[in-house]
């Protein structure tokens, strides 16, 4: 396994992801042999969020971490969409939901997006303390803030960041009690579309505030997005703005001294087909399955790759892209028509 160096850690360049997958007992199985298989192979990233499976991907890593020491995982959540209790939310979600959250004042329904999405100071702290306790770890990792950008459809630009100033002050309060380690943004759009789009996310802007708030060594260090063959934005669009420069957002966070996971690289199996042998040739493997996964390692800028996994043998499969060679990153550039800055 290929690792990464960043700031404290050594960061496999492959994680497990933990979205897919019914809320069952059997879904739970899968997920636990795999990542303890994970672990086995040299794999430490595992990434899920509180929302995930109603709560039960939080709390099947927890179970592994019960039986292993906790500095052998990676462990990153995220908290921004209300999320569900399988434990006591199945019978009566809308009861539950209530409750918990907007009887105890935790969230007013001013707060909520269309999606479900909250970025308030009460609701993150609420669900970083309950995603601990679901994880069984007296801290996290890295946390992120789930997809931010859909903010920007209930409040202008000037209020979205003001809102992320508070929460970062509240995840810097975290990390000096020894909570967290890092934290960032996980996003979907934010960081791939252009500029005048209503939900770009400034990684500059965003990294001031931070700097703000928590000083030069501040701990905003890490951003999450999906970029894979069909959506290669991440790498392509010079949509970032920095001392003068346009740059892509790969470009603009290694500038800025900020790891990148990357999620959907299989882009939820969609890229799972039959490719012609001169494609395979192209990217030095010889497994359909292993060109996309080859594309998204292989680009410049790009840290860990998340790959859900719910099934050992699905793992067996993805982690053989580790006997190969990557591709050179002017293959990447060429592959894209992408000029090198």
């Amino acid at each position: 396994m290929l690792y990464k160096s960043f700031k404290d850690f050594n960061l496999s360049e492959i994680g497990i992801g933990t979205y897919l997958g019914n809320p069952d007992d059997e879904t739970d199985i899968g997920y636990y042999e795999t990542i303890r298989e994970g672990i086995k192979t040299g794999i430490n990233v595992v990434d899920t969020a509180i929302n995930y499976r109603n709560m039960r991907s939080e709390r099947v890593i927890g179970q592994v971490l019960e039986g292993i020491e906790r500095n052998r995982i990676v462990v990153s959540t995220k908290g921004g969409y209300i999320p569900l209790d399988d434990r006591y939310s199945r019978s009566d979600p809308q009861g539950w939901f209530k409750s918990k959250l907007i009887d105890r004042g935790i969230i007013s329904k001013e707060d909520i997006t269309p999606y479900g999405n909250v970025l308030t100071v009460k609701y993150i702290d609420w669900s970083f303390n309950y995603s601990l306790k679901n994880l069984k770890t007296s801290y996290i990792d890295i946390y992120f803030l789930h997809n931010p950008e859909e903010q920007l459809s209930i409040m202008d630009r000037p209020k979205f960041y003001e809102r992320l100033r508070l929460v970062f002050s509240l995840l810097e309060e975290k990390v000096e009690r020894g909570e967290l380690k890092y934290y960032g943004l996980a996003t979907w759009n934010g960081f791939r579309v252009n500029r005048e789009h209503r939900q770009f996310l400034d990684i500059y802007n965003i990294y001031k505030i931070a700097e703000d708030v928590g000083g030069k060594n501040h701990h905003f260090r890490f951003i999450q997005l999906p970029y894979n063959l069909e959506m290669t934005e991440a790498f392509t669009i010079k949509n970032q703005l920095i001392d003068g420069v346009y740059m892509s957002t790969l470009e603009a966070a290694e500038k800025l001294d900020i790891y990148t996971y990357i999620s959907a690289p299989l882009f939820q199996k969609r890229l799972l087909r039959n490719y012609p042998e001169n494609v395979k040739s192209f990217f030095k493997v010889k497994e359909d399955f292993l060109v996309p996964i080859q594309f998204v390692r292989s680009t410049p800028g790009v840290g860990t790759v998340l790959i859900g996994m719910s099934r050992v043998e699905h793992l067996l499969k993805n982690v053989e892209i580790e006997k190969y060679e990557k591709l050179s990153p002017e293959d990447i550039r060429n592959l894209l028509n992408v000029t090198k800055r």
